[in-house]
């Protein structure tokens, strides 16, 4: 049985990932920052023998380690990075705020790849061997024309670069790592604007990470499969 450890699980495509992997029967590993806070995931997690949760902070790296340290008997054939905030949107130059920028950078960059050293034992030891970091497509570069959020985009193209290193640097041993654009999707960070459900998302993006290969290792894909331009 496959066992996915996915991160930010109360909420979003976290939660909505953690469902459909279970209903899948997947063993799913749901992170989540404060459980006193994740009513949704506990009652998930009450309606499924295949779902374990435990607290985690992802910017806390002690509790990160520990946590692999309790694992440390078991096998993770997915790691979803999933876990990220968005700040306030810096329009302009003028709007940004130090402070709030590394504190983006601190979720949305440092911390995938601090839990990527965590658990890579347990992923090299299992069957699936994917990483797939949950990133965005505002992190292009070449789809960037309408500027602004100077806070996320930079984020998530620094997490694209992670990534891709990550790619080469754990190809000899047979890692797949994938950097997956969920779309626009009806969450709280979203709004209730976005143009797709957490239920289409996550079933794309878990679409994309079962059927992922070797060679599309160190690739930016959307949701439903489509590959981004860096």
């Amino acid at each position: 049985m496959s066992k996915i450890l996915i991160t930010g699980a109360n909420r979003g495509i976290g939660l909505e990932l953690t469902r459909q992997f279970a209903a899948d029967g997947r063993e799913v590993l749901a992170c989540a920052r404060n459980l006193a806070d994740a009513s949704e995931l506990a009652a998930l997690k009450n309606s499924s023998q295949l779902i374990r949760v435990f607290e985690l902070d992802v910017t806390d790296y002690e509790q990160v380690d520990q946590l692999a340290n309790q694992l440390s008997g078991e096998n993770i054939d997915v790691l979803v990075n999933n876990a990220g905030i968005l700040t306030p949107r810096a329009k302009f130059p003028e709007h940004v705020d130090p402070a709030d920028w590394r504190q983006i950078l601190e979720v949305n960059t440092i911390a995938p790849l601090m839990i990527v050293r965590a658990f890579l034992e347990h992923i090299t030891r299992s069957y699936k061997k994917v990483i797939a970091n949950i990133s965005s497509a505002v992190g292009s570069i070449e789809e960037n024309t309408s500027g602004g959020s100077y806070y996320y985009r930079s984020s998530k193209s620094a997490l694209n670069q992670v990534s891709r290193s990550l790619s080469v640097d754990l190809a000899d041993r047979g890692i797949t790592v994938l950097m997956l654009h969920p779309g626009w999707v009806q969450t709280e960070m979203g709004g209730p604007s976005a143009m797709i459900s957490t239920e289409v998302s996550a079933a794309g993006l878990k679409n994309v990470i079962e059927t992922a290969t070797p060679q599309q290792n160190g690739h930016f894909y959307r949701y439903n499969g489509e590959e981004i331009p860096w």
